[in-house]
């Protein structure tokens, strides 16, 4: 398409009326437009350049928990290739067991601690007979009256409380005062308080104290839990002997809702289990608190509540990963893929995979012998996540990091460069704050990065990884759209101001609009979201960026309409009835803006002037330079109800000059006049649901181009004479 020398000219999108349009041009008078037009910037100023990636290392996608079903069904050719045909790279494989506080047996295969009974400590075999095709669960006995926690699977065999042995001095080489293990009562309500009651089991504490909080949530680790623990005025024990005991914390009643048992020496003693396994011996164990007062004749009343009240519940430091065969989940509803499956079906893509190890409630044998029996067989890794969500268990930051270097340790013996990372945090917009420590330190990744260094192991972090859901799902709105850059971008700032070195990757290893479904993950809003928060997500710094999941999944109704997780419309039998709109944002980023297989683009800053009455930014923009040599410009339209006319310009400062596209460029769009979600009910689907439509122009410097209302659009071209 040509025109005359300064005459301006429109690129348009057409409405797709099948599954494909032409691009036009239209011109108006005097080379003006209807609409004055914004303006992108890209700086392409020599020593500019914002981030590098290659795609086939930094745009993956998830698996995550299924039933058995699901499993044959999701590895079946078809639903591999569709789940494949959204463009993602490489994949994460989420450990959804360590979310729920239970065990995983990788490896069905492999040795109990305590072979006679089939308990204690399980090692999966590095021997495969038949290959793994499923995972199964065990819940976790000694979780005892612990109840918070992400949804802990439930067990036939709870019986009483007791700590991780990997945290007591025997494993750590630290004194166990500088891990202190605690159990927080959470009374629902201010009630008051002037005595415990504690049924301890073996091992029990010798030295303890009883606390109370002055403030508000005390377990709110997400805003940071404003307050601070005090010892009840007889609440410091010494040389406790265990047993049932009613101890009496203050002459009178305090009011409180939170109370602390923080324990710092333990006796010892073996558990019922015996004392042939030292992790039999250490820690402490519970059976049972009560809060309440002591009457006038000292008889313990525990705190009384009304039937419309709250039971009390009860989070733990950690928890002794023993079990038992008798523990097993084997109803089939809930299982991992096996090893084996994963790593041959296809669904890895042919590149080295993210994988998880069990790390909260595992044993580092055990996750040692899992990498082992896994290059054993050639399966390419690319990186190893140890343990899951710790600030959804409350587990602080000394400990995890005390855990992560038993496992660093065991794991590099099996392979020295394993590149191991965590802490995979849930998604969260501000810094992870806990009780502050000796020093009055609250920020979790801050201490986390302190423990490392204080213990020479910070090259054993090759990675910090989180994940990333940023709105609550019933309060999103359109509006809603327009914080994302800015919520993404400043969560990885605050990962490196707590401390994480500049050479240590940050990756989001999940992610969707909210951690509970929500019924926008399927309108034209999820596709500009993933489109804006990958491209801040690179121009923030990131690395590695997971979406998920990758599998089809079925429709279920929400506070804001039907919906899905997946880029895909499914029934619950897996037959796709159609796509979302995550599906085509996928396209538009993997297909179209940058391109697998190839190598490192390089990313460049690029801004826009089209705001609205209120100073929102309406249009966003990324650019990267890719290998081929042409410039790729991601641009998301997030004006619900207009098209904005953009010119183009790539600006060297240094050598003061701007240039533009020109000769053939590729113009794809994907938008609202594309796709539109029908809300209605269990048949909801989009209509219409039409893949993005793509156009060859010939661009010059007065070439305008017109994104369309609510829309991606990737412009793809060469620029003369730019060399970044």
């Amino acid at each position: 398409m040509s025109g005359s020398p300064g005459k301006t000219r429109t690129i348009a999108i057409a409405l797709a009326v099948a599954l494909s349009a032409e691009c036009c041009v239209a011109q108006t008078p005097n080379g003006g437009t209807d609409r004055a037009a914004g303006t992108v910037r890209i700086d392409v100023t020599p020593g500019h350049e914002i981030n590098s990636f290659d795609p086939d290392r930094a745009l993956g996608s998830s698996l995550d928990v299924l039933s058995r079903i699901d499993i044959d069904k999701v590895f079946s050719p078809h639903i591999l290739q569709e789940s494949l045909s959204a463009g993602w790279g490489p994949i994460t494989y989420r450990n959804n067991t360590e979310l729920r506080m239970a065990a995983w047996h990788w490896n069905p295969n492999g040795a109990w601690s305590d072979a006679a009974h089939e308990s204690g400590y399980f090692t999966g075999s590095t021997q495969g007979k038949e290959p793994i095709r499923y995972i199964l669960a065990y819940s976790l006995p000694h979780r005892g009256f612990a109840t918070s926690g992400d949804r802990p699977l439930q067990g036939p065999n709870l019986s009483y409380w007791k700590s991780n042995p990997y945290l007591t001095s025997k494993f750590t080489g630290e004194r166990d005062q500088f891990h202190p293990q605690w159990v927080v009562v959470d009374l629902q309500s201010e009630k008051p308080v002037d005595a415990v009651r504690i049924a301890w089991a073996s091992p029990y504490a010798t030295r303890y104290q009883v606390e109370y909080w002055v403030g508000g949530d005390a377990l709110d680790f997400d805003r940071g839990p404003k307050g601070n623990w005090t010892v009840f005025p007889s609440g410091v024990f010494k040389d406790a002997r265990g047993g049932t005991e009613t101890l009496k914390l203050s002459n009178a009643p305090l009011t409180a809702r939170y109370l602390r048992v923080l324990m710092t020496e333990s006796s010892n003693t073996c558990d019922e289990h015996g004392p042939e396994d030292v992790r039999n011996c250490v820690g402490y164990a519970i059976q049972q608190i009560a809060a309440g007062t002591l009457n006038s004749s000292g008889a313990f009343l525990e705190v009384t509540k009304s039937p419309a009240e709250k039971l009390t519940t009860y989070c733990a430091s950690s928890i002794d990963p023993w079990h038992s065969a008798e523990d097993v989940d084997a109803g089939g509803g809930y299982q991992h893929t096996g090893f084996d499956l994963f790593f041959t079906s296809g669904i890895t893509n042919s590149l080295p995979a993210m994988i998880p190890v069990t790390m909260l409630y595992g044993t580092p044998d055990d996750a040692a012998a899992q990498v082992a029996y896994i290059e054993a067989r050639g399966y390419s890794i690319g990186y190893i996540e140890l343990g899951e969500e710790p600030d959804g268990k409350h587990t602080l930051p000394e400990d995890y990091g005390a855990l992560y270097i038993q496992w660093a340790t065991a794991l590099h013996r099996v392979d020295a460069k394993l590149k191991l990372g965590g802490p995979i945090f849930e998604g969260v917009n501000e810094d992870i704050r806990v009780w502050p420590d000796s020093d009055g330190r609250t920020s979790w990744m801050g201490r986390f990065i302190s423990y490392l260094k204080n213990h020479g192991r910070l090259s054993d972090l090759a990675f910090v990884s989180f994940e990333h859901y940023p709105f609550e799902p019933c309060d999103i709105t359109w509006r809603t759209l327009y914080s994302e850059p800015d919520l993404i971008k400043h969560i990885l700032k605050v990962w490196r101001d707590d401390g994480v070195p500049k050479d240590v990757p940050l990756m989001v290893t999940e992610n969707h609009l909210a951690a509970n479904l929500t019924g926008p993950m399927t309108t034209i809003f999820a596709a500009l979201w993933l489109a804006d928060t990958v491209g801040s997500f690179f121009e923030g710094g990131g690395a590695a960026f997971y979406h998920s999941p990758i599998q089809p999944q079925d429709l279920h109704n929400t506070c804001l309409g039907w919906s899905s997780w997946s880029n895909f419309v499914a029934d619950e039998h897996y037959e796709i009835r159609g796509y979302t709109s995550p599906y085509f944002a996928a396209h538009m980023i993997n297909l179209e803006w940058v391109e697998h297989r190839s190598g490192m683009h390089h990313m460049f800053l690029a801004s826009t002037d089209v705001k609205d009455d209120g100073g929102n930014l309406l249009v966003t923009a990324y650019a990267v330079h890719r290998p081929d040599g042409s410039w790729s410009l991601l641009l998301v339209n997030r004006d619900q109800s207009n098209p904005h006319p953009l010119r183009v310009r790539f600006q060297d400062d240094k050598a003061r000059r701007e240039a533009s596209f020109s000769g053939p460029l590729t113009f794809v769009t994907f938008g609202s006049e594309q796709y539109v979600w029908i809300n209605d009910g269990p048949n909801s689907h989009a209509d219409p649901d039409h893949p993005p439509i793509s156009s060859m122009v010939q661009a010059d410097e007065h070439t305008i181009y017109d994104l369309p209302k609510a829309s991606i659009t990737v412009l793809r071209g060469k620029v003369p004479g730019l060399k970044p």
